[in-house]
């Protein structure tokens, strides 16, 4: 039996301020890293040290409830990431505001459209203004608008001196909005 290591030998440290860049071909272990650093899978070997509150825009949606609505689930996320209930409160408006999917925030997730769901998870997880930002491949969902829309969204946040992690197979993202790879 042959043992697969998904990621090895891999260091590096990032600070405020810092875009950081992790490109590879399909199957390099890019995911993988995002999902260590989000606290989703613990590393067999080595260690790992995240200073700070996380915000992952890994799987868009992943944790939603396909029986709540839209406005319940911005609730429900808040909760998963741990923020208060009036907090979360006080942010829904923005969230929705931004995910723009209508009368549809008020309907259960099942009726929801893939790209209607990516809204709704990059709102959520955008809107809780962390210190990192884990972003994998994401911003290529929704139509032209919304990426537009998304990618300013995130220029924001890392010019709000925030760390982030992209994972993308787009050099124009990272020439543009990196300052390492």
């Amino acid at each position: 039996e042959r043992t697969f290591w998904a990621l090895q030998d891999v260091t590096f440290r990032l600070v405020h301020g810092e875009s950081l860049a992790v490109i590879g071909p399909n199957g390099a272990g890019k995911s993988t890293l995002l999902q260590a650093l989000a606290g989703i899978i613990l590393p067999s070997a080595g260690g790992l040290e995240v200073r700070g509150q996380v915000s992952g825009l890994l799987q868009l949606g992943a944790g939603f409830d396909q029986d709540l609505t839209g406005r319940e689930n911005i609730m429900l996320a808040g909760a998963f990431l741990g923020i208060d209930h009036r907090d979360m409160e006080r942010r829904a408006p923005g969230v929705i505001d931004f995910a723009d999917i209508g009368q549809f925030i008020d309907a259960p997730l099942k009726t929801y459209s893939s790209g209607m769901r990516a809204r709704l998870g990059f709102a959520i997880a955008t809107s809780v203004d962390p210190d990192i930002l884990l972003i994998d491949e994401v911003l290529a969902t929704g139509d032209q608008v919304f990426r537009a829309k998304s990618k300013a969204r995130v220029l924001e946040l890392a010019r709000a001196a925030k760390a982030i992690v992209l994972v993308t197979h787009d050099m124009t993202w990272v020439t543009e909005f990196c300052n390492r790879a």
